[in-house]
């Protein structure tokens, strides 16, 4: 199954790619060789943290190995999509109550983040945007109950 990212969240996974191989692998496997010289492993609580430390180091490094290789990479700013919300659109909402202004961009699963306003075309707001066009209004239940968007702008920026 292709795996959609946009070609700038391909180029962050690709960066956090190599640093987990260039730098933190090495810095892992030099702590547990570290620990291992303390003596006694069975109860060596750095030998066990180290060694956890590179069992996730090395999860992460295939799950972003697996979803690259496995990648449909779409460049944003060559969509041609108009006012209609596609995979990749940064979409401005405005709260139809309390006119409260946000923005966010609808991206692959794995470059979500919220902190930057990147939301998983998975994620509930995803799925209810896209389709729709600038001026539609759509309803997203939220834990504090239903509340309702308009569209106010619809971008495809790179």
């Amino acid at each position: 199954m292709r795996i959609p990212l946009t070609t700038k969240g391909a180029s962050r996974l690709r960066a956090e790619l190599e640093r987990l191989k260039s730098t933190e692998r090495p810095r892992v496997i030099a702590a547990i060789a570290e620990a291992r010289a303390h003596g006694d492993l069975s109860e060596n609580a750095e030998y066990h943290a180290a060694r956890e430390q590179q069992s996730f180091l090395e999860g992460r490094i295939k799950e972003l190995e697996g979803a690259l290789g496995n990648a449909q990479l779409i460049d944003v700013a060559t969509l041609n999509a108009g006012a209609k919300v596609v995979f990749g659109a940064s979409v401005d909402l405005a709260d139809v109550e309390t006119d409260e202004r946000r923005g966010y961009q609808i991206v692959g699963d794995l470059e979500a983040d919220i902190k930057q306003n990147l939301i998983s075309i998975s994620s509930p707001i995803a799925r209810a945007l896209i389709g729709k066009h600038e001026g539609d209004t759509i309803t997203i239940n939220a834990p504090a109950g239903q509340r309702e968007f308009e569209i106010v702008g619809v971008r495809y920026e790179g």
